[in-house]
């Protein structure tokens, strides 16, 4: 996999965190607006591997029309053929990103002094990929 391009869309509008409200929210101007931004997108610009099962991808995000280049490290889990003939191959994305950076400014604090929304968000994927 070694040098691999990867790239990602999602829209915006399929944000769903199982609370009606909370995914509202999130969709508003207060966060990634998906009536102005409906995309966020991912495209790569390095791929590398670092060990036996370990690699670097390296990309440009794009969230609300603001790119950034991240770091992600990468785990891959194996290769099979599922059982009818496809050959997958299962992979753990893990990074993080300051979401101040591509405006989702907004934050509320707790009645006890807490804050509500961490400016730091982990991103954690699981991948699974198919041969074409």
């Amino acid at each position: 996999f070694d040098g691999a391009s990867i790239s990602f869309t999602a829209d915006v509008s399929s944000i769903s965190t199982n609370n009606e409200h909370r995914d509202t929210h999130l969709k508003s101007d207060d966060f990634f607006n998906a009536e102005a931004f409906p995309k966020l997108t991912f495209k790569s610009t390095s791929f590398t591997k670092l060990g036996a099962n370990e690699y670097k991808l390296t990309g440009d995000i794009t969230i609300r029309e603001v790119t950034k280049s991240i770091e992600l490290d990468v785990n891959y889990f194996g290769t099979m053929v599922d059982p009818y003939g496809n050959t997958k191959a299962g992979f753990e994305i893990n990074g993080e990103i300051n979401r101040k950076d591509f405006g989702l400014k907004w934050s509320a604090v707790t009645e006890a002094g807490g804050v509500v929304v961490s400016d730091d968000v982990k991103l954690h994927l699981n991948v699974q990929v198919a041969k074409q």
